[in-house]
């Protein structure tokens, strides 16, 4: 069913070999979050590296193993989806002096539904390229809001 529907975009043909093993890696969560997001990442280029958590070091507990996952790797801030803000706690972040930004994907166009698809479901619709100049594009406008906001909020980092 999920071939037949993405088999409906127009970038079918050019995407088939990416996305066949996401599509059967379906009903795996943590096979379907890894295959797709190196899938995606692959298809824009990037050339960076992918850590598995259970190879670092990190102490038990929500809050406390994110942050220092987020250590670990040299993050400079850590996106955390507005879900995720209800109950993250915000203290392992700044005892590691990482600030933690809500990230809020766009609410028009082909990202209203971004909180119940997968980007998969953007990538068909839309094709690599224009995805990609999207997503630069959102991300330009949140490092400009970082930047602009930088210093204010309880998790700014002291200068």
């Amino acid at each position: 069913m999920l071939r037949q529907n993405f088999g409906a975009s127009p970038y079918w043909h050019s995407l088939t070999h990416v996305l066949d093993p996401v599509l059967d890696a379906l009903g795996r969560i943590a096979v379907v979050a890894e295959t797709s997001t190196r899938v995606l990442l692959d298809l824009f280029g990037w050339r960076g590296r992918m850590l598995s958590s259970s190879l670092l070091a990190a102490r038990p507990g929500r809050s406390s193993r994110l942050a220092d996952l987020a250590a670990a790797t040299g993050a400079r801030a850590y996106l955390c989806g507005t879900g995720g803000m209800t109950y993250l706690d915000p203290a392992p972040f700044a005892a590691r002096n990482i600030p933690v930004a809500a990230f809020r994907p766009p609410t028009t166009g082909i990202w209203s539904t971004a909180r119940r698809l997968s980007s998969l479901y953007a990538l068909a619709a839309l094709g690599p390229d224009t995805l990609a100049a999207r997503l630069r594009s959102v991300a330009d406008d949140n490092a400009a809001l970082a930047a602009a906001t930088a210093g204010y909020g309880p998790l700014a980092r002291e200068r």
